[in-house]
């Protein structure tokens, strides 16, 4: 870049090289939008709020983090540009397979390695640096930066919509036209000046095959999602009993559920990842059986998903879910481990325990 450049040429020159930065870190896509709130995301905020349907996600709404949901410059008055960066997590195995084997436990693709969260940060946090000291260098006075990776009230799928990363499909997750359904996300703030992309188009068309494979329906409506049914929000996010009629829906999820995302025809142009960190760990190499993941205890749970997003969930409601499938697995060899789960400490297990027992009694 060259001091009697227009500052527009300044500018696209600076985003150029950011994007070949970006490449260069690992990343597979980044776009470019301003800062400023789009109110049409706070008032869809507002609706799937006021519906209920974050249920016990009080985080979303309550306190002063809640209020800054929907708008950047919130989090960051002084920012001009929103930078969203993409990675490719798309998988080497068909997720819909593991459903058919109801001895073992089906886990969310995002969640088989290491948490992606640790992975991208820590590349993020070097690309702003880069952004900020070349910005400076150039002779930019002003380059503040903040970064985030699904660690504060960014809301990041509209943000990567407006920015050309992909458009929110009607299971409300981010849509990509060379990646499917399998991105992770993650933003930078900044004070420095940048030319926005245009926003991606919405190419679901007539196509409802996500709402079809939901098992919980909990997509009622196209690009509306009631977190209250959806396995995700419930073997994740819900942190105590959960209702008979949706148990039975679970079928063997037991940590997320990638049904929506694996169904959609877009994913027939995703390559597999290339990050080794996103590959799945030992322990879930192969589908785990449930049989041994209800042995777990505290120590051995925190031992098998060191550095895993599985470990946030913590042993009992883990094994709530292990429970769910065991119920649901037709496999009366299962029925002396689920009974012996029906005395375990936590009441949560206890009580789950007793209805996979039950359950397990009248199908298998």
């Amino acid at each position: 870049m060259t001091p009697d450049q227009p500052i527009q040429d300044q500018q696209a020159d600076l985003k150029q090289r950011l994007a070949a930065e970006a490449r260069a870190l690992g990343f597979d896509a980044l776009g470019v939008t301003d800062a400023q709130a789009d109110p049409k995301d706070r008032q869809a905020l507002n609706h799937f709020l006021k519906a209920g349907h974050h249920g016990t996600m009080a985080w979303m709404a309550d306190g002063p983090r809640g209020a800054l949901r929907g708008d950047p410059q919130a989090l960051m008055p002084a920012a001009r540009t929103a930078i969203v960066v993409a990675r490719n997590y798309g998988p080497t195995w068909d997720p819909l397979a593991v459903l058919d084997e109801r001895d073992r436990g089906a886990v969310s693709v995002y969640a088989q390695g290491k948490d992606y969260h640790d992975v991208l940060k820590k590349r993020l946090k070097r690309l702003a640096r880069w952004l900020q000291e070349t910005a400076v260098g150039e002779g930019q006075d002003d380059a503040d930066v903040k970064v985030f990776v699904d660690t504060a009230p960014v809301m990041e799928k509209p943000l990567a919509h407006r920015a050309g990363i992909g458009w929110q499909g009607k299971h409300s997750n981010l849509v990509s036209r060379e990646f499917g359904s399998w991105l992770f996300l993650g933003e930078i703030l900044t004070t420095v000046a940048l030319p926005a992309d245009a926003p991606e188009v919405d190419h679901c068309g007539s196509c409802n095959a996500c709402r079809e494979a939901c098992p919980t329906d909990a997509l009622p409506e196209a690009y509306r999602l009631e977190a209250t049914r959806c396995i995700s929000y419930l073997t994740i996010e819900h942190k105590g009993a959960i209702a008979p009629e949706l148990m039975e829906r679970m079928g063997n999820h037991i940590y997320g559920c990638d049904d929506c995302l694996a169904v959609c025809p877009w994913n027939k142009f995703a390559e597999p990842t290339e990050e080794d960190a996103f590959r799945p760990r030992p322990a879930l190499a192969e589908a785990p059986r449930l049989s041994d993941l209800a042995k777990l205890d505290d120590a051995a749970f925190r031992e098998t998903f060191a550095g895993s997003p599985i470990k946030r969930t913590g042993r009992d409601r883990f094994v709530r879910n292990v429970l769910i499938a065991m119920g649901n697995s037709g496999d009366a060899s299962l029925a002396p481990q689920i009974d012996a789960l029906t005395g375990d400490a936590s009441d949560l297990v206890a009580e789950t325990a007793r209805w996979a027992a039950a359950r397990l009694a009248k199908t298998a």
